[in-house]
């Protein structure tokens, strides 16, 4: 794939992250999300799960902006995003899951509402709702992330899918 289709393709990513779309990644976007998931599963920010959630997040923003906020300024524009997964991922996404596997892990915990260690596609569904995919593209995407067709999606395909996803490889 041409540098430029890349670069094209993970700026669409960006307003995943961009939750209040302000144009620029921050703290605060990783906390709305956070908010986001802990009220579809009716579960507090003070419990254990929602600590864990906000620790998650916290890593997963510090990790980010290591790799993207080149100025310093704790933003993270569309430029530097992009930037940062052509100059920096690309050719390790595995890099980007490791960053993501604290906030995914904890997410998984609280979508896990019978606490075998892997939520079901409905369950993982609502977690991209609240994160704020569309409906049928977070029933969809969920269903392709149970990879063996279980009914089950575990930390393993969660993470594995996520670095696809958001580093594009060819």
């Amino acid at each position: 794939m041409a540098n430029s289709e890349y670069e094209r393709r993970i700026a669409a990513r960006f307003s995943g992250f961009d939750q209040d779309g302000n144009g620029y990644i921050d703290r605060e976007d990783f906390n709305a999300a956070t908010k986001a998931v802990l009220a579809e599963f009716g579960t507090t920010a003070r419990s254990d799960k929602g600590q864990a959630l906000y620790v998650g997040a916290e890593a997963f923003w510090q990790g980010m902006a290591g790799i993207a906020d080149r100025d310093g300024d704790q933003r993270i524009t569309r430029q530097e995003f992009v930037n940062g997964a052509v100059k920096r991922l690309r050719d390790n996404p595995e890099r980007f899951a490791e960053i993501a596997r604290p906030f995914l892990h904890a997410a998984l915990a609280v979508a896990d509402t019978d606490g075998d260690g892997a939520a079901t596609v409905d369950e993982t569904a609502r977690v991209l709702k609240a994160l704020g995919a569309p409906e049928d593209v977070a029933a969809a995407a969920a269903g392709t992330l149970d990879v063996d067709a279980d009914g089950r999606i575990g930390e393993a395909e969660i993470v594995s899918a996520f670095a696809r996803y958001f580093t594009v490889p060819e």
